[in-house]
């Protein structure tokens, strides 16, 4: 595998895990679907796309504690989440 397709596959899995923690918590996830317009079928349809999976970071981003939370739940720096969003927005 070439460097890009590791780190898009690297950065993929981590906003599917991002987004899965998003998810685990109810109001969490209400406000996930409030802030970003989408619908829980647009979400559902697009769990393979990179805008999709860069808002599910950006939403974290918006609100620090969850984004240093989530990091934290994951195993991850904040910064591995900000740099994934990144990629995804680069695809």
């Amino acid at each position: 595998m070439m460097r890009n397709e590791t780190n898009k596959v690297a950065s993929d899995a981590l906003a599917l895990s991002a987004l899965a923690w998003v998810l685990s918590d109810e109001s969490r996830a209400q406000r996930l679907l409030a802030t970003t317009g989408l619908t829980p079928d647009q979400l559902r349809a697009g769990l393979g796309n990179a805008a999709v999976l860069a808002a599910a970071i950006r939403f974290l981003e918006a609100w620090e504690p969850d984004l240093v939370a989530c990091a934290s739940d994951l195993g991850a720096a904040p910064s591995d989440l900000v740099g994934a969003r990144r990629q995804l927005e680069n695809e």
